[in-house]
């Protein structure tokens, strides 16, 4: 089988010949990866037989040396986190949209990051990718607290937000779904360890039917939907199938009882994800983490529905000699 195969039977509860999986380092990280091993960035990817691409439909430019500002002009300071940062300002100080606009879609561009990847001769699951899809790109315009403020005091300004959002992503889904990829993938995160940020009924009144509208162009094309958010969600879990997701990322096991999670859902709803990069990874030892990998694809991996994969982007905490360690027994 090739790479996209494996994905595509794993996301479709059917046994691929061995389980798919992905890999992918924060900048810290990668460097450090780069100094032990000799590996270069570019050449990673294919080093650590990741399965699947992403192709980013978030853009942006840095316009100072630890500066970024996103598509929605939304500035982040990177100078401690390299890979995200913090928000320097937020644009909507107040409950008004009337200068409020959402991003050109850029065309030209989205042909060129498409056409780049899915002629690259490599056999692997391409998909889309837009992070910040909703609730996170709201909260970066507004601030966390003041948008869940408003869930409760401005309800027609989070909904006129959402929606103005919503029409932005389901026109940049659709110019993406021009080109034949493999799938797509999303990002917006509603939990934290103990449960969710907004609660399962807020998230079913103010986010669901925004999300369900957004996934449907994906699900007329016949494609699988993969859904990223942290935390512990396992409240809208049953909602994400309903809608139509196909795969949850990222499972984090500090949070989830795997075979729990695999018997309720087994069947329903892929996983990605499940080797903890927050209590795991950075305390084990090689032969642990080989073991561990052995485990978890024997827990999550029965009957197809799991794609193996650190919970996140690996951190710079994680000892290179670890992430060798997963590549070396995911490879085998």
């Amino acid at each position: 089988m090739t790479a996209k195969e494996r994905v595509i039977a794993a996301l479709q509860h059917e046994n691929p010949d061995y389980t798919p999986s992905f890999m992918d380092l924060c900048s810290q990280t990668m460097q450090a990866f780069t100094d032990k091993y000799g590996i270069q960035k570019e050449a990673f990817s294919e080093f650590a037989n990741n399965h699947i691409e992403k192709i980013n439909f978030t853009g942006g430019e840095y316009i100072a040396e630890d500066l970024f500002r996103d598509e929605y002009g939304v500035v982040w300071d990177r100078s401690l986190d390299k890979d995200i940062g913090n928000v320097q300002k937020y644009c909507l100080a107040k409950t008004d949209l009337s200068n409020f606009h959402v991003p050109e879609i850029d065309k030209e561009a989205i042909k060129s990051r498409v056409e780049k990847n899915i002629n690259n001769d490599r056999q692997t699951f391409k998909m889309g990718k837009i992070g910040m899809l909703l609730f996170e790109r709201a909260w970066s315009l507004r601030g966390m607290e003041d948008l869940l403020a408003d869930f409760y005091e401005e309800e027609d300004f989070v909904h006129e937000l959402f929606s103005r959002i919503t029409d932005y992503n389901i026109a940049l889904i659709n110019e993406v779904l021009q080109y034949p990829l493999d799938g797509f993938y999303m990002g917006d995160d509603y939990g934290h360890q103990q449960g969710m940020i907004m609660g399962p009924l807020l998230w079913r009144k103010f986010i669901k039917p925004y999300l369900a509208r957004t996934i449907e162009p994906i699900k007329a094309k016949g494609l699988p939907v993969i859904f990223h958010s942290c935390g512990n969600i396992i409240d809208i879990l049953d909602d994400f199938v309903e809608i139509g997701i196909n795969c949850y990322q990222t499972v984090q096991p500090e949070i989830y009882n795997l075979k729990e999670l695999k018997k309720r859902f087994g069947g329903r709803l892929a996983f990605f994800g499940a080797v903890s990069t927050q209590r795991f990874l950075p305390f084990a030892n090689p032969r642990e983490v080989k073991e561990k990998i052995k485990e978890t694809i024997s827990i999550l991996g029965t009957n197809g529905g799991y794609i193996c994969a650190p919970t996140h982007q690996v951190p710079r905490d994680v000892p290179v000699e670890n992430i060798m360690a997963m590549i070396e027994a995911l490879r085998n």
